[in-house]
Formats: structure tokens, C-alpha cells, sequence
């Protein structure tokens, strides 16, 4: 399959069938097992802490990594890529669950996924290409500092249930609360914290977090051994066992299907479905769409630039779409590809998207037989397990490498979103970095555009010129940011002049904007009886010039295919 057609194909399953297709033989299978294997193991307490932070109960972050984990890697895109709960998508769904409770959370990913297939029809799989770095690095710095504010609580073991939706609220009621600082929660974080990034320097293939919060939920029982006050996911959370009974910890059962709109509201009570809500929800669905976009394709192309594969961004929306559509249905909330997961599944020997499949089987397994070990865990161990995820996904060095060396648009754009993000949320945050990115890039492009007077250069004019005559060469883009300048400043430079040729084979682009200030050129040149020969038109501003009916007139505008057939026309009328 050529370049070309995978940068546009849609089918679903593709990733899959591609792998099949090569040839799966029981060596390929075995590695996709112990890869499978691995992975599940990371994504069972990653999981339960995002549903966590995103205001759910730990058992939705598992139902996520099960189904998600399973349908999009049987139906997405790309090879190696592993779906689930991720800490980008924690900024949004937390106020949607505080607000709207889980039945909303789930009616708003179901309207994502909706978005996330019509991307894939429209074939929207490339509009990464689009989206500026500076953009990118601004809103994930920005969800990483929201993630370690909402972490405080647990971390400090403060007595707060739930923090306010507004970002000055929040501070304001931690910095109340921070002489509360329980001090064996705050031992258990540090802790945990600690032996994540020491056992980073030992470079094992072990993944940081297993052992931290092996060691973390060990400190723990010990401490509650001995009479400390410690929250852990039994004492705080809770479900209705199957003979009526209320139990602690997880529930071990399987996910089971029920309308989104029928699990538990804020208070408890399940939503009425309705077009009011889902029109409530449209703009948290169209955020949760845009960063799922941005984060499967992102963790896509870092995948082929390290495999050497090629993923099919269309087909990779396509089954990103399809798992968030029927994920909420099984009580998952929003998944999308995680990177960290997918590296690890690729450096564990993944051949296809069976692994991600595996790693499915094994959080089922988990969730049915070790949720009695789960419910053991700190509260305060997870929340140190954020923000070393925080820390990993705000790219903190490549951020400070674009601060002090990047042009100072970029600079301004990255601040700009970083702040929205933290302070209001991610549709204003993405919206406003890519409103400004864009403005800032056409005055860059606007101001690359020039018009210079090489009349007198011998180079491009080998004879002198007629008396009252100027060639001026327009360099750049003639476009609505750019054109009302140039023209105007031709305009300047054309008064008392006979004529002017205008040496236009640096104009690559003229738009509609363009064309109108060259029809205000026309008319002042008219007025003041100045000739304009135009010379050297590339090809879309000759096709632009066509569709507009521009013709010669005779007297006033002449068209030259070349700037030396414009130059000869003068001089024979100059010897006439």
C-alpha cells in the first residue's frame, strides 16, 4: 500500500488485519501473550487511580481498560497501541462527574465517540499535522499541574470529600485545609514517590509504579496496623454486594450493560435522558473528541517512528470512535490511546493488536479474583502514582527547551494555553492556542511578503527603462493579511509614474482578499492614467485572476508571459 493510501484509508480493524495478513504463526501469538501479559499488570493500578481523579469509583477505570482495551485494538488503526483511562482526559471529566455525576460522564463520551467516527469519515486523521507544538506542549503542561492540584488532597491526607469546580476555588479552600495535613498519608505519598523515581535509576524492565505501590500499600497496613488513621480504596469506596449487603473495595463482577443514562447521577440518582442534557454536554464531548484525536495519533506516530510501522490514522479514529461508543454502555468512561502503556507493550515484544487484547483479559481477571488485594491500597500511594504521571506527561524538559529557545510567538501561544487550561478548561485552551497560533503564524507569513523596485537592477533589467517607468517584483503570498499593504504601497509608488510592470513570478498564492486590493490597484492606476503590465503569474494566481473575469485592458492592464516580453513591448514602444 502506498504512502498516499495510508494516510487516507478507513477500515475497520485495520491494524488487525494487516497483522493477520502478514502471517500470525504460534511464535508471534506467544509474544503477543507475554506482551499482553505485561501490560495488563501496569494498567490495572493506572486504571483504577484515573477513574479515580476523574471523580469515578476505581472499578469504571478497570471496566475502561477491559472493554475500551479490547474493542478499539480489535477494530482502531494502529499496531501497538494500548486504550484505556488516561491522565490527559482527568482536567475534562472531572467537572463533568462533579456536575453531571457518572451518567453524564458516560452520555458524554458516547457523543465523543459519535464526533470521534465522523472525523474518521470525513477523513480527519492527519489534522495533527495542524495543530502547533507550542499548542500541544501548552495544554498537556496545563493538565499536568491540574492533575497534581487535584492529587493534593489524598497526597496530604486532607479531610475534604470534593474539591470545587473553579481553579481559584480549589487553591483556596487546599491552602485553608493544609495545617489538616494528615501525617500518615503524606509518609505513604513520599514514600511511594520516592521509590518510583529511585527505581527509575535502576533501569529494570519492572515498571517504577508496581513496586512503589507494593511498598507503599505494605507501609500502609502497617500503619493501619498500628492504630493510624489512612484512607485506602475499601474505606472509600463502596458498592451494593449481590444479596442487598453494602461491601467496601471494589466490586468483583463483571461489567454488565445498562443505558449511560441510567447509572448514578450526582446525588446518586440516574438521569433522565433527555436533548437538553446532551446539548449541555456537546461542548465536554467535543473537548473529550479533539484530545482523544490528538492523544491515539500522537501515540501512534511515536509508536511507528519507534517500530518502524505505519499506523492508518483514519482507521485509527475509526476504532477509537467505536470504543468510546460502546464502552459507556458497559459503565467505561472516555479511553484513548496511552503512551506510556504502548511503549511499554512495544519494548515487551507486541507483534499485533492481540496483546492489547491480552492486557484486556488480564485487568477481567484482575477485576474477578485480586480486587480483595486492590481495595488494601493507599489512597495517598495513588495519588503520588498522578503525579509522577503528571510529571511524565508534561514533557517539563522539552517545555523549558521551547521557552528558551523558541521565536516568542511560540512562546506567547504555549503560556497562553498552559493558562487557560489550568484556570478555565480545555475547549477554551485549545481553541484560543490555535486561534492565536494561526494569527501569529499569518503576521509572520503577512510580513514575509515585500514588494521591491528593481528598476535600476542590471541582473533582471539589462536597458534602461523608459522615462516614467518602475519594475517592482512582489515577493510572497498575496493574501487578505498581506495584499491591502503591498498593493497600497504599489499604489504610493506608482503616482506620477507612465506605468508600472509588476514582476509577480514570487507570488505563489492570491486569494480572494488579494484580489480585491488588486482591483483597487486597477482603479487608482485608472484614475491617475498609470499603465500596469503584470508579468511572470504562477499558476494558482493566474487560475484566480481567470475565475475572476480579470482581462487585458487595453491602455490600462496587459498580462506578459514572461517579465523579458514585458520589458521588450516597452522598449519597441519606446522607439516608436
Amino acid at each position: 500500500m502506498s504512502h498516499r493510501a495510508y494516510l487516507f484509508s478507513l477500515r475497520i480493524g485495520h491494524a488487525l488485519r494487516e497483522s493477520v495478513a502478514e502471517g500470525y504463526g504460534r511464535q508471534t501469538l506467544l509474544k503477543d501473550l507475554l506482551a499482553g501479559v505485561t501490560v495488563g499488570i501496569i494498567a490495572i493500578p493506572l486504571a483504577m487511580a484515573l477513574a479515580i481523579a476523574s471523580g469515578v469509583p476505581p472499578q469504571y477505570g478497570l471496566y475502561t481498560a477491559i472493554i475500551a482495551g479490547f474493542v478499539i485494538a480489535l477494530t482502531g488503526g494502529s499496531r501497538f497501541s494500548i486504550s484505556g483511562p488516561t491522565a490527559a482526559f482527568v482536567v475534562i471529566l472531572y467537572p463533568i462527574a462533579v456536575k453531571y455525576g457518572l451518567s453524564g460522564l458516560l452520555l458524554a463520551s458516547v457523543l465523543a465517540g459519535v464526533m470521534l467516527v465522523a472525523m474518521a469519515l470525513f477523513r480527519l486523521g492527519r489534522l495533527i499535522e495542524y495543530i502547533p507544538e507550542s499548542v500541544t506542549l501548552g495544554f498537556t503542561s496545563g493538565i499536568a499541574i491540574v492533575i497534581v492540584i487535584l492529587q493534593v488532597k489524598d497526597f496530604l491526607g486532607l479531610p475534604l470529600t470534593a474539591l470545587p469546580e473553579h481553579f481559584g476555588d480549589k487553591l483556596w479552600l487546599l491552602t485553608q485545609t493544609l495545617p489538616q495535613t494528615a501525617w500518615p498519608s503524606l509518609v505513604v505519598a513520599l514514600v511511594t514517590l520516592a521509590v518510583m523515581i529511585g527505581w527509575r535509576a535502576l533501569k529494570t524492565p519492572i515498571p517504577p509504579h508496581l513496586p512503589a505501590l507494593f511498598i507503599g500499600t505494605l507501609l500502609g497496613v502497617l500503619l493501619l496496623q498500628f492504630g493510624a488513621e489512612l484512607p485506602t480504596v475499601a474505606s472509600r469506596f463502596s458498592y451494593t454486594a449481590a444479596d442487598g449487603s453494602t461491601a467496601v473495595g471494589i466490586p468483583p463482577y463483571l461489567p454488565y450493560f445498562d443505558w449511560p443514562w441510567n447509572r448514578p447521577g450526582p446525588d446518586g440518582i440516574a438521569l433522565s435522558f433527555s436533548w437538553q442534557l446532551a446539548k449541555d454536554l456537546l461542548a465536554a464531548a467535543f473537548a473529550i473528541a479533539m484530545l482523544g484525536a490528538i492523544e491515539s495519533l500522537l501515540c501512534a506516530v511515536v509508536l511507528d517512528n519507534t517500530s518502524g510501522r505505519r499506523h492508518s490514522a483514519n482507521s485509527e479514529l475509526l476504532g477509537q470512535g467505536i470504543g468510546n461508543i460502546i464502552t459507556p454502555f458497559f459503565g467505561g468512561i472516555t479511553a484513548t490511546a496511552a503512551l506510556a502503556r504502548s511503549s511499554a507493550n512495544y519494548n515487551a515484544g507486541a507483534q499485533s493488536p492481540i496483546s492489547a487484547m491480552v492486557h484486556a483479559v488480564v485487568v477481567l481477571l484482575a477485576l474477578l479474583f485480586l480486587t480483595p488485594v486492590l481495595a488494601y491500597i493507599p489512597m495517598a500511594a495513588l495519588a503520588a502514582l498522578l503525579v509522577m504521571v503528571a510529571w511524565g506527561m508534561s514533557e517539563a524538559p522539552k517545555a523549558l527547551h521551547l521557552l528558551k529557545t523558541a521565536p516568542r510567538s511560540d512562546v506567547l501561544v504555549f503560556l497562553v494555553c498552559l493558562l487557560l487550561t489550568v484556570v478555565f478548561d480545555m475547549v477554551i485552551a485549545i481553541t484560543a492556542g490555535i486561534l492565536l497560533a494561526t494569527m501569529l503564524f499569518m503576521k509572520d507569513i503577512a510580513a514575509m511578503t515585500k514588494v521591491t523596485d528593481i528598476s535600476a537592477n542590471r541582473k533582471q533589467i539589462e536597458h534602461p527603462l523608459p522615462n516614467g517607468w518602475k519594475v517592482l517584483k512582489i515577493s510572497g503570498p498575496l493574501f487578505f493579511a498581506a495584499a491591502d499593504r503591498i498593493f497600497a504601497e504599489i499604489a504610493l509608488l506608482s503616482v506620477g509614474q507612465r506605468g508600472v510592470v509588476l514582476y509577480m513570478d514570487g507570488v505563489p498564492l492570491l486569494d480572494a482578499g488579494g484580489l480585491a486590493a488588486l482591483e483597487k490597484l486597477r482603479a487608482s492606476c485608472r484614475k491617475q492614467q498609470v499603465e500596469l503590465l503584470i508579468a511572470d503569474v504562477q499558476f494558482q494566481p493566474l487560475k484566480t485572476l481567470a475565475k475572476a473575469g480579470v482581462k487585458p485592458e487595453p491602455g490600462y492592464l496587459t498580462f506578459y508571459a514572461t517579465l523579458r516580453e514585458a520589458l521588450e513591448q516597452l522598449a519597441q514602444r519606446d522607439v516608436v
